[in-house]
C-alpha cells in the first residue's frame, strides 16, 4: 500500500515525465497502469494480466518445454514471411493491408508473443500452438486502417533503426530471463521490475514487427507498455 501511494504521488506530482515512466514501469500500480494504456494508443499493444508466480519445475525444464514451440514458430514464420511480401503490394497498390492478411499476420504474431513470453519467463501457463486463446502475456492488434503508400514502399528501409533497437533489446530480454529463472527457482515467483522490463523489451520488439509485417504504419513506442498490470 505505501509503495502504491507513492508511486500516485510522483505520477500526479511535476516530475520529469522519464521518472514517471519509470515508476510506472517498476513500481505501477494495475490503475496506473490502465490509465497509461489510455495514454499511448499504439494499435498494436501489449496486455499484461501475469500473477508473478512460476512453477519451479517448468521454469527449470522451461527450454525443453519451449522446443515443439520454437519449432512451430519458425514453420509458421515461414508463412508470415509470404504473408508479409503479398501483404506488401496489395498495401502499396489499395493503401491499406486486406483484412485476411492483417488478420493471418497478427495471428502469427499473437502466437510468437505467446512463445516469447514463455521462452523468456514472462508468464508461466503453456501456450496454445494457435494463438487463439487469452494468455497472461497478450497481444492485442487494431484492425486494418489506411497506410500511406510512400511509407509503404519503403517500410524496409524506415525499419532498421528500429530493427537494430529490437535486437540489442533481445540481449537484454535474455539477460532477465537467466535472472528471472535463477530467482523463480528460490521463490516460485519472479520479480515485477524485471517482469515489467522484459515485457517492455518485448512491447517494442514485437511493435516493431508488426510495423514491418505492415499491421501499422505508426513506428515502435518508447513509452510503458500497455497492461492490466498483475492480479498477484
Amino acid at each position: 500500500m505505501q509503495r502504491e501511494a507513492a508511486t500516485a504521488q510522483v505520477l500526479r506530482s511535476r516530475t520529469p515525465r522519464g521518472v514517471k515512466q519509470y515508476a510506472r514501469l517498476h513500481f505501477g500500480t494495475p490503475s496506473t497502469m490502465r490509465s497509461l494504456a489510455m495514454d499511448t494508443e499504439h494499435p498494436i499493444r501489449l496486455q499484461v494480466t501475469d500473477d508473478l508466480s512460476r512453477s519451479r519445475l517448468t521454469t527449470f525444464f522451461r527450454l525443453f518445454l519451449a522446443i515443439p514451440h520454437l519449432i512451430w514458430v519458425a514453420v509458421w514464420g515461414i508463412a508470415a514471411a509470404v504473408a508479409v511480401l503479398i501483404s506488401w503490394f496489395a498495401t502499396l497498390l489499395g493503401g491499406q493491408t486486406p483484412d485476411g492478411l492483417h488478420q493471418f499476420i497478427a495471428r502469427y504474431l499473437r502466437y510468437a508473443t505467446h512463445v516469447n513470453a514463455y521462452f523468456y519467463l514472462l508468464a508461466d501457463p503453456y501456450p496454445g500452438f494457435l494463438g487463439d486463446t487469452a494468455y497472461p502475456i497478450d497481444l492485442v492488434v487494431a484492425p486494418p486502417a489506411p497506410q500511406r503508400r510512400v511509407i509503404t514502399a519503403f517500410r524496409i528501409i524506415l525499419a532498421i533503426p528500429v530493427f537494430i533497437v529490437a535486437n540489442i533489446l533481445g540481449y537484454l530480454l535474455q539477460l532477465l530471463a537467466v535472472i528471472s529463472w535463477f530467482v523463480a527457482l528460490f521463490t516460485a515467483r519472479v520479480p515485477l521490475g524485471v517482469r515489467n522490463l522484459g515485457a517492455w523489451c518485448w512491447k517494442f520488439t514485437i511493435q516493431t514487427y508488426a510495423y514491418i509485417g505492415l499491421l501499422t504504419e505508426r513506428y515502435p513506442s518508447f513509452d510503458g507498455f500497455v497492461a492490466d498490470g498483475p492480479r498477484g
